[in-house]
C-alpha cells in the first residue's frame, strides 16, 4: 500500500533525526558546545517533516480512514495511543524550544538540562512510537480497510507529496538531517 510505504520511509528519516538529537545531547552533556542553531534545525525539522508533513498524513488521511471504517478497536489505538503521543511529542518540541530561548539569553545550566532532556525523550518515545506504528497500526489497517479505502488513502498521500515536493519541503529536510549526520554521529 503506497500510502503506508510512504509513512514507513519517512519513519526511518526520523528515526535518523532522532538519532542526531541524541548524539547531539551526548555531545553537550559531555562538555561540548551547544550550538543553539542546531538544536533550533531539529525542532524545526521535528515540527516541519515529522509533525505537520508526516503525522498529517497518519491524522488526517489513514488515521480517519481506520477509526471511520474499522470501528472500536482502532479508534481506542489511535486515539488513545497514537494520537495521544504525537501531542506528548509536540510538548517535548514546545519545551525544547523555551529551553533553548532561555538558555540563548543566559547560556544557564537549567536550561541547558531542559535542552538535554527534552531531546532525549523526545527521542525514546518517538523510536518507541514508530515501532508500533509500524508493527501493529499500519498493519491493522492495511489488511483490515476495504481496497477502495486504501485506494482512496493512497491517492490522497499521493496528492500531499506531490505538494510537499513541488514545495521543495522532502529535499530541504532531508539535506538538513544529512548536514546535522555529518556533524554529530
Amino acid at each position: 500500500m503506497y500510502g503506508i510505504e510512504v509513512l514507513v520511509n519517512e519513519h526511518e528519516n526520523i528515526k535518523r533525526m532522532a538519532e542526531v538529537m541524541r548524539a547531539a545531547s551526548l555531545k553537550v552533556m559531555n562538555g561540548a558546545e551547544l550550538v543553539v542553531a542546531d538544536f533550533d534545525a531539529m525542532v524545526d525539522f521535528v515540527r516541519t517533516y515529522a509533525d505537520n508533513h508526516h503525522h498529517k498524513k497518519e491524522e488526517d488521511v489513514l488515521f480517519i480512514y481506520m477509526k471511520e471504517e474499522l470501528g472500536k478497536v482502532a479508534n481506542t489505538l489511535i486515539t488513545n495511543g497514537m494520537l495521544v503521543e504525537h501531542d506528548l511529542g509536540r510538548l517535548h518540541m514546545k519545551e525544547l524550544d523555551e529551553a533553548l530561548r532561555s538558555y540563548e539569553k543566559d547560556k544557564n545550566d537549567q536550561a541547558k538540562l531542559d535542552i538535554i532532556v527534552n531531546t532525549t525523550a523526545y527521542t525514546y518515545l518517538i523510536k518507541r512510537h514508530i515501532d508500533k506504528e509500524n508493527a501493529v497500526v499500519f498493519t491493522f489497517g492495511e489488511k483490515n480497510l476495504a481496497e477502495g479505502s486504501r485506494n482512496e488513502v493512497d491517492q490522497k498521500t499521493k496528492e500531499l507529496e506531490e505538494a510537499a515536493q513541488k514545495d521543495g519541503l522532502q529535499d530541504k529536510y532531508l539535506n538538513l538531517l544529512a548536514t546535522l549526520e555529518k556533524k554529530y554521529l
